[in-house]
């Protein structure tokens, strides 16, 4: 398997979805995404962006391992990587859990703080 489809795998487990949900969202199918790891090929430039924009991360990352937008002194990447993986799963939250998340964070905020 190449190191581009060893980081898509990553990022799946990371955010929880299946190499299924991401064909789905690219609009290709899952035979696309077996014979890419199979034969180990980095797929075309478009696939590359549809597949970064669905987890969320650069081509540049799943391409190479890093990622030069981000400037190491000011944000760590493991760290952006896991907030905004939380944000967007926070954003597909019925708009009742989203409150309860909320309230949860102020309260525990406020513990915190006392």
């Amino acid at each position: 398997m190449s190191d581009f489809w060893k980081r898509v795998d990553e990022e799946l487990d990371f955010l929880g979805i299946s190499r299924t949900y991401l064909a789905n969202k690219c609009e290709f199918s899952l035979t696309n995404i077996g014979q890419g790891i199979k034969l180990g090929s980095t797929p075309s430039a478009d696939t590359a962006v549809k597949i970064a924009k669905v987890l969320n991360v650069s081509v540049e990352y799943l391409v190479t391992g890093q990622d030069s937008s981000l400037k190491k002194e000011n944000l760590d990447l493991q760290k952006y990587r896991k907030y905004s993986s939380f944000i967007s799963q926070l954003d597909n939250l019925p708009e009742n859990q989203k409150e309860l998340v909320k309230t949860m964070v102020i309260k525990m905020n406020e513990w915190k703080n006392n």
